[in-house]
């Protein structure tokens, strides 16, 4: 071999060597486990087959979430049938990709199938078909499923109890009594899975607001009172282009764990406005988008008992956001639909590489 050819091989050899280091380097997995920390999103398992998708999925993130696949319309199509192979496919994903599973959800008032809200059950039928569901489910994924939302969405904006199949309409038999039918799910839950860790779930909780505060009475009356709960979700769904009404998050993290509770970040998206086209209408609400993922994860690391930080989702390919907005916005995640790494991305791996990890906070003694 010519000495210009082997100085070019040298070359090129060292320039792959370079830009692979540099980007095994610079994926939030890494930087997570270096922290660790959790960062995981939500999926659909029928997009395992889509190469992209897979790719993106297993480099950038340690965990992972069904998005509906482990709901009740999705796994219970009637009363006498469980559908665990789409959730089951999840679980082999993680497996084969070294990732954790959290578990969405099993008692909410929403995404219920047509058999149970239309059945006209009595309280004592539906309380027993709750505690059936939570049991089988929680029983199947034993072991597997590391974390679940338990109970999901249970406030109205005011810290009211809200009304649904569960509480009121016909509920459980618990009708009346506040978060006694919550704490019933919770029991329940611990006695199907006594090592999976317990959390509720919630929407517009992120500040210090009516609906964060009846979150962390509830909470803090079933720490007192040992009924079995280890974390709360903070879904982080945000639609506002500010931080006005975040501000308080990181001051509601610390309340939170110093409960003894671990915080998980659970939904995070941040919806653009969109054009006529679909389009992001203004380039500079990338920034403000990362801005935001910015502040989210920082309030969150600053936290030791903040364990993980999950976006509902990560390609703008597949986002809930446009449907729910009816096109009014969307562009929410950290990729675009071509998987191409935008601005918000940048922003929570600057954050995951170059902050430490609080050593100061409470954290929930349980850390399976």
């Amino acid at each position: 071999m010519r000495l210009k050819e082997i100085l070019l091989l040298a070359i090129v050899s060292g320039a792959v060597a370079f830009f692979s280091e540099k980007a095994v380097g610079q994926s939030l997995r890494e930087y997570a486990d270096q922290k660790k920390i959790l960062i995981g999103a939500a999926v659909e398992p029928s997009l395992f087959k889509e190469p992209a998708y897979v790719a993106t999925l297993a480099r950038e993130f340690n965990m992972i979430e069904a998005e509906n696949a482990l709901k009740w319309a999705a796994i219970r199509p009637d009363r006498g049938t469980f559908n665990f192979k789409p959730g089951d496919e999840v679980v082999a994903f993680a497996k084969q990709h070294k990732m954790k599973v959290r578990g969405h959800t099993l008692l909410w008032s929403e995404y219920n199938p047509a058999w149970l809200t239309k059945g006209k059950f009595t309280p004592s039928q539906l309380s027993d078909l709750l505690h059936e569901h939570i049991t089988n489910v929680m029983k199947h994924y034993a072991g597997e499923v590391f974390a679940w939302d338990v109970v999901n969405e249970v406030f109205e904006a005011d810290g009211d109890v809200e009304p649904s199949i569960w509480y009121d309409q016909p509920g459980i038999g618990l009708n009346g009594q506040g978060t006694v039918y919550v704490e019933k799910a919770f029991r329940w839950a611990r006695e199907a899975d006594p090592r999976a860790l317990l959390f509720y779930n919630d929407y517009d909780t992120e500040g210090l607001n009516p609906k964060s505060d009846a979150v962390y009475a509830m909470v803090k009356d079933f720490k007192r009172r040992g009924v079995p709960i280890d974390g709360v979700g903070i879904q982080a769904h945000i639609f506002n282009l500010s931080t006005k009404d975040i501000a308080d998050l990181e001051a509601n993290i610390a309340r939170l764990t110093a409960l003894g509770l671990q915080v998980h970040i659970t939904e995070l998206d941040v919806g653009l406005p969109l054009d006529a086209k679909g389009q992001v209408a203004n380039a500079v609400d990338l920034q403000r988008q990362a801005e935001i993922y910015r502040f989210i994860a920082a309030a969150c690391l600053k936290q030791a008992g903040c364990t993980a930080l999950q976006t509902w989702g990560f390609t703008d390919k597949y986002s809930w956001v446009p449907g729910f907005t009816k096109g009014a916005k969307g562009a929410a995640l950290l990729f675009d639909k071509a998987y191409v790494a935008k601005p918000a991305y940048r922003a929570l791996l600057s954050v995951l590489k170059g902050r430490k990890r609080s050593a100061t906070s409470g954290t929930a003694p349980r850390s399976n």
